[in-house]
Order: structure tokens, then C-alpha cells, then sequence
């Protein structure tokens, strides 16, 4: 124990400052756009199957598609949530007052969209991420 106060008097330490959990330059809204849009594609191939008499591959893909679906609505929210957590500041939300909101609406898209096969939702979910990479883009500059 002596050993280790001696040593952190002879290496005095400073005080770090860092802003984000990981390096900056990483954050990016890129993954949510892409999954929004895989979303609005699930949702346009779902409503593409045959409705009457669906076969054994109609009715696999459709699983498969919903699967993708669900599965990318929770990417996206996962990686606008990173954003709004780990990359955007007050400084963010004080230039751009309806982030917060915004967000939130965006959250509760992907849950809506999880829920559903709805082709507005699903297009409505890419507007906002994309609003959100605006904004991001706005932080950037």
C-alpha cells in the first residue's frame, strides 16, 4: 500500500476531458438510414406476396421478410438512440430545439414500425432518420 502512495506521488497525474465515449468521427447516422430503408423494402416486398393461396415458399419468405423487418426497425432505433445519447450535446439540442422531440418520434416509429406492415409508417420512419442526419450533418460544420 506504501508502495503505491509513493508511486502516485512521484507520478502526478492531470486531469483528462473527454466529451464522447469513443473517439469522435465514428458516430455517424449512415446505419439508421439503412435501416430505415431496409424496413420500407421488407414492407414493400411483405405487400408484394401473393395474398390467395399462398405456397410453402410465399408464406417462408414472408417469415423471413417480417424477421428482417423487426430486426432492422431495432437497428435503427439502437443507432439514432447512440446518437442521441453519446454524439449529441446541449449545445445540439440548444441550435437545434427539436432534436429531443424528434428523437423520441423516431424511437417510437421503429417501435410502430416493428408492429406493423405499414408502408406510410415505414416511409415516415426514413424521413426522420434522415432529418436526424441532417441535423448530425449541421453538427459537423
Amino acid at each position: 500500500m506504501n508502495l503505491k502512495k509513493t508511486l502516485l506521488k512521484l507520478l502526478p497525474a492531470k486531469p483528462v476531458y473527454a466529451h464522447c465515449d469513443i473517439p469522435c468521427g465514428i458516430y455517424d447516422p449512415k446505419p439508421a438510414q439503412i435501416a430505415a430503408k431496409t424496413v420500407l423494402t421488407m414492407v414493400q416486398k411483405i405487400n408484394e406476396l401473393p395474398r390467395e393461396n399462398p405456397q410453402v415458399l410465399d408464406r417462408n419468405n414472408f417469415v423471413r421478410m417480417v424477421m428482417v423487418k423487426e430486426a432492422h426497425a431495432e437497428i435503427c432505433k439502437k443507432e439514432v438512440l447512440v446518437l442521441w445519447t453519446d454524439y449529441f450535446k446541449a449545445e445540439h439540442l440548444e441550435k437545434f430545439p427539436n432534436l429531443h422531440e424528434l428523437i423520441w418520434k423516431t424511437a417510437k416509429l421503429c417501435s410502430d414500425n416493428k408492429r406493423a406492415v405499414d408502408e406510410a409508417k415505414a416511409q415516415e420512419l426514413i424521413e426522420a432518420v434522415d432529418e436526424i442526419a441532417g441535423i448530425f450533418e449541421e453538427t459537423k460544420k
